[in-house]
């Protein structure tokens, strides 16, 4: 059965052609990345990904973690890929350099990411909670804090995790009980029990650095009496801390990335940042985490639909309605029967509009980060908040989505455990889950970033989308993408709109997810239009692969022609409001 293939291609040209990455990154202060250098670099994790990765993911998830008296162990083709990310210096692609890390760009490293979560979904969550951790360090640690965990962390030779969820507190983390008491010599010890933590230990490496939120004694109740601690497994002195792994999780799927229940014992911990303020020092991380998540469902949503397509191309069975593709041959493909087709069209479509948003907001960022410029920074920042939400759950619903749609394409073949595409589909699910689910993602859309900075962000994000349709008019080539495309900006303004004038708060909490959808189907056209406008100034220079370009603007009209459209669905429900949902009298949930 064919493997993961990374989508070099793509990547290239949303990076070349659609953001122009390399110029984009001059002017943040990067100058030395240039379009060899990114090139170079996607080349390498390509080979990486196909060679070293993905080879180790079947096995590791028929073996699984297994926690054993002397600690959580992984499976041996598991080790040996971490073994080898490490040697390559993969972690610290985006590292600061002042502890070890090469200093390349967060688009990059989004991209390099995204081949990792293809390659193997479940390998993918050690280094990306390590990332988070060490942002989170970085950005409210103490010098002496950082110089003694950052090195080894952005190395990858220690890694790292969050330890936020307990038995009584999942999303409400103002219910958590976990205590921190003061040990008189700038340590605290942490005492309680934490759950549904990714990576909490494991072989790879010799330590596993925990974030953990816990109460001081003096906490005023509620999120505001919540500090972060880290909390590592060995002690500077080499000494075992106090926590222990209770037992790892029976999942569905990710068998091969432990999730466990923790206990800390009176564990060792020193405050992140300062005391009753960790959750503000946690969302450095979350954010982080919540955007890695969605290019996880990418990544997952690729690696499925390469499967599916390589697979439907030798498939044959039947003949086509409008008589044999493949006259010579006893059945024509499946790829020449309409829905089959259907199926794979919306899988690729949805998985390159992601992969386009994901890099978009990736380079945001790095423009907040590094421009120097008040101005540049606010308005990166207010970017990446806003769609921060909509690509976690977009990304891995539509990750999700495709990944089933994938495995439909395969039929019995998809359901069969020996094939990847069955794992990929147990693996993806989780991701919809953790980090916040979608549907959390969708009520801090609604009542939070929609109208941040006074709206500022989301009319900035209509305005550029307006701008793209009026570009897509004015070119023959694309003309017929623009009123799709402003139709659908105008649904997701009123709907909006409408929001802001509800005269209950039921109706904006009862139609987040499809407001959600609904921004999120707008942005990710927005994205098809960039990329058809690129595909055209592309050709027209004489350069490029003719039929990849010619694939873009096939892909362009699928979506504008039988996804867009769903957001005269989701504009419907959202106007209907709350009644139906909130009603007492409506069915089971009222009973």
């Amino acid at each position: 059965m064919p493997t993961y293939r990374a989508p070099l291609a793509s990547l290239r040209f949303l990076l070349h052609d659609v953001l122009d990455a390399p110029g984009v990154l001059a002017g943040a202060g990067w100058a030395e990345v240039s379009a060899e250098l990114i090139d170079d670099v996607l080349s390498q994790a390509a080979r990486f990904t196909e060679e070293v990765i993905a080879p180790a993911d079947a096995p590791a998830d028929r073996e699984g973690a297994r926690c054993t008296a002397d600690g959580v162990r992984l499976p041996e083709g598991l080790r040996s890929a971490y073994r080898a990310w490490v040697e390559g210096e993969w972690g610290g692609l985006a590292g600061d350099p002042a502890y070890g890390g090469q200093g390349l760009p967060e688009v990059l490293d989004t991209a390099v990411t995204e081949m990792v979560c293809g390659a193997g979904l479940a390998f993918s969550i050690v280094p990306g909670l390590t990332r988070g951790a060490v942002r989170a360090i970085a950005a409210h640690g103490g010098d002496a804090l950082k110089a003694r965990w950052l090195p080894p962390m952005v190395r990858g030779e220690w890694t790292g995790a969050m330890a936020l969820t307990e038995p009584q507190a999942g999303t409400d983390l103002g219910l958590l009980r976990t205590r921190a008491e003061p040990a008189g010599d700038g340590t605290h010890r942490i005492t309680g029990q934490k759950m549904f933590i990714s990576a909490a230990d494991h072989d790879l490496t010799d330590n596993v650095v925990h974030l953990v939120l816990a109460r001081l004694p003096d906490a005023p109740p509620g999120t505001r009496g919540i500090s972060l601690f880290l909390v590592p497994r060995a002690l500077p002195d080499g000494a075992r801390n106090a926590w222990r792994v209770l037992s790892v999780e029976a999942k569905m799927g990710l068998h091969a990335s432990p999730t466990c229940v923790v206990a800390y014992d009176g564990a060792t911990g020193w405050l992140v940042g300062e005391a009753h303020r960790g959750l503000p020092a946690m969302f450095t991380m979350m954010n982080h985490e919540r955007l890695f998540v969605a290019v996880q469902g990418i990544g997952a949503g690729e690696a499925a639909t390469g499967m599916a397509e390589a697979y439907a191309r030798d498939r044959l069975q039947g003949r086509a309605p409008d008589g044999p593709h493949a006259p010579d041959r006893p059945a024509d493909p499946i790829t020449a029967h309409p829905d089959v087709r259907r199926m794979l069209l919306t899988a690729r479509a949805l998985t390159e509009a992601g992969r386009a948003l994901a890099l978009w907001t990736a380079l945001a960022m790095d423009r907040a980060h590094h421009s120097g410029d008040p101005a540049v920074q606010r308005e990166a920042e207010g970017w990446a908040a806003l769609l921060t939400p909509v690509l976690k759950a977009a990304g891995t619903d539509f990750g999700f989505e495709a990944a089933v749609l994938a495995q439909q394409v395969m039929g019995g073949h998809g359901y069969i455990r020996d094939n990847d595409v069955e794992r990929i589909v147990r693996d993806v699910r989780a991701t919809q889950i953790y980090e916040g689910t979608n549907g959390v993602q969708a009520l801090d859309l609604v009542g939070r970033k929609l109208a941040m900075d006074g709206g500022r962000p989301l009319r900035r994000l209509l305005d550029a989308i307006d701008g793209t349709a009026a570009a897509l008019a004015a070119d023959p080539d694309t003309a017929g993408l623009a009123a799709p495309l402003a139709a659908a900006t105008d649904r997701l303004r009123g709907a909006v709109a409408g929001l802001g004038e509800a005269p209950s708060p039921l109706t904006a909490a009862a139609v987040a997810t499809d407001t959600l959808r609904l921004l999120a189907l707008v942005a990710y056209g927005w994205m098809w239009g960039l990329m058809a406008l690129a595909a055209v100034r592309r050709r027209r220079a004489g350069g490029g692969d003719a039929a990849f370009l010619a694939g873009r603007l096939a892909l362009a009209r699928f979506f504008s022609a039988k996804l867009l459209p769903d957001t005269l669905a989701l504009e419907a429900r959202i106007r209907a409001g709350h009644a139906t949902v909130t009603d007492p009298d409506g069915g089971p949930p009222g009973a």
